[in-house]
């Protein structure tokens, strides 16, 4: 796919916990990785040109508001 973020190696129990839910739904329960979390997803939905709705929006500013300096790098479809 071009991105070697587009796969991430879970528990099945963290990927049952998560479902498809967004961030404004479900957010990583480790802490330490909730920044990457956001920015992985802001850089998915720029890769692929996808909406991201209000309540989204807010969750991810909330989240990415706690992580000064956190870089989103985004790696375009083609």
């Amino acid at each position: 796919m071009g991105d070697s973020r587009a796969l991430i190696g879970v528990s099945a129990a963290s990927n049952r916990s998560k479902a498809d839910q967004d961030p404004a739904t479900w957010l990583q329960p480790a802490e330490g990785y909730r920044c990457q979390y956001a920015t992985d997803w802001v850089a998915d939905k720029t890769r692929w040109g996808l909406a991201i709705d209000s309540t989204e929006e807010a969750a991810l500013s909330e989240t990415l508001s706690r992580c000064p300096n956190a870089p989103v790098e985004v790696t375009l479809a083609r």
